[in-house]
């Protein structure tokens, strides 16, 4: 099967308790998941605080994930923004070495129309050095790339091969699944929905509740891959209120709160972004003990 079937985990990034980028930590979280079963994973991407790292800090993070991987499970860097031609210079200087393609969001804040979008995505496409990824997430970015948008660019550049798609909007959904080209990825990009996304098409889940529970993620993303999603149903209901946990006070708050308990990082974020409260600490702690 294509290498992005299945799980990928978009990692934390770990901080030590006076926010320094803590490498033993990232080096634990990532043999967490290899060992979990994950097939791939995404290094910064939102939710590894990308937009409060500085240049030399994700270059150092990059690299270190990549020579830590070697190559047991594929690679996805994060790279995007709101100014396209950063953005280009980004994708330009960026180092390959040991990463399979590029999740690129699209473009926050300014509110660009579709065909603002779609020129975005068009001037990555023209000089990226790998596949691209997708990612229309409007909760965060402000605005939604359409279905129509997505099979046009992906008709017009073989280099953009999926979209992670986290807009809950099952109408572009609809549209999307039945007008992409047979060999476009339909990503799930939101934990609660990637059984119900699997099941009209998608080929997994670009995950957050993964960085803590990699087994129980990726099981039931697999067995939904067999198409028995009746079997799937029970690590899909056992995860509910876990992955509710983890967007209730703000990710990756939350999923930090879960490594915690877990003994494998800590839980600091840096500002604005703030740690979850003792209840909800609580919380996600006695989940983690309920679902063993």
């Amino acid at each position: 099967m294509n290498i992005f079937y299945g799980t990928g985990v978009a990692i934390v990034t770990p901080f030590q308790a006076d926010g320094r980028v803590d490498f033993d930590a990232l080096g634990r979280i990532i043999e967490h998941l290899i060992s979990g079963g994950v097939e791939y994973i995404v290094s910064l991407g939102t939710t590894g605080e990308s937009a409060t790292l500085s240049k030399d800090e994700k270059k150092q993070v990059w690299e270190f994930t990549a020579k830590t991987v070697n190559k047991r499970v594929a690679l996805v860097a994060g790279i995007g923004g709101n100014n396209t031609a950063e953005t280009v210079a980004e994708f330009k200087a960026f180092n390959i070495d040991g990463y399979d393609a590029i999740l690129s969001a699209s473009p926050h804040y300014n509110k660009p129309t579709q065909e603002g979008i779609y020129q975005h995505y068009k001037a990555l496409a023209e000089v990226s050095p790998l596949p691209i990824i997708l990612y229309n997430v409007p909760s965060r970015t402000g605005s939604s790339v359409s279905a129509e948008t997505t099979v046009r660019l992906a008709k017009d550049f073989k280099n953009i091969i999926a979209i992670k798609e986290a807009s809950g909007n099952f109408d572009l959904l609809n549209q999307l699944m039945r007008d992409k080209p047979e060999d476009f990825l339909v990503i799930s990009g939101d934990d609660p929905i990637t059984l119900q996304m699997m099941a009209m098409g998608a080929v997994g889940v670009i995950s957050v509740t993964g960085n803590a529970l990699p087994n129980k993620v990726s099981s039931m993303v697999r067995t939904c891959l067999t198409g028995d999603y009746k079997a799937a149903h029970a690590a899909h209901y056992d995860l509910i209120e876990f992955t509710r946990l983890m967007f209730t006070e703000g990710s990756p708050a939350g999923v930090k709160s879960a490594l915690k308990t877990l003994g494998i990082a800590g839980d600091t974020v840096r500002l604005p972004l703030v740690g979850v409260s003792d209840t909800t600490a609580q919380n996600i702690k006695k989940q983690i003990e309920l679902i063993g």
